[in-house]
């Protein structure tokens, strides 16, 4: 019918009901233009961001990207615990930017992230960025900045 779907399979039947209105339109948040392109090793980065993140408060896990031409400073920052702060390999197309995020958002995304690079395609601290796995041309992960 117009309001329910329904699936035959070998020994099972499923049925659902489909949803009424349109679907969201998820391209709007795709950011574009993003001149600012960071290029790095995902499990580098995700180790690093995990170890920065220990020192900032569990609520926010802010951790700070600072990116220059061929290396990426993270750090995070705590009245309770100090500063930490690493240094990774990278390479940089585009001017230098710093960003935060939740470190918990960047690890989520870099968990899934099979290849063993990540790009990230900035265009200012205030603006989502797109994650990409460049050995994966079919998915990407928008990842919103947070200030730090």
């Amino acid at each position: 019918s117009d309001k329910r779907i329904r699936f035959l399979l070998d020994s099972a039947v499923l049925v659902s009901r489909l949803i009424e209105g349109t679907f969201p339109d998820y391209e709007r948040v795709i950011p574009s233009g993003n001149e600012t392109i960071a290029k790095l090793e995902a499990k580098p980065f995700a180790d690093a961001v995990d170890r920065v993140a220990t020192i900032s408060t569990e609520r926010a896990r802010a951790v700070k990207l600072h990116f220059e031409d061929e290396r990426v400073i993270l750090s995070a920052v705590s009245a309770e615990s100090g500063r930490a702060v690493e240094e990774l390999d990278g390479s940089l197309d585009g001017k230098p930017l710093e960003i935060g995020f939740n470190a918990r958002y960047v690890l989520d995304i870099l968990g899934e992230v099979d290849g063993e690079g990540v790009v990230l395609e900035m265009s200012n601290p205030g603006a989502p960025t797109l994650v990409r796995d460049p050995e994966d041309g079919s998915t990407l992960y928008v990842l919103m900045p947070m200030r730090v």
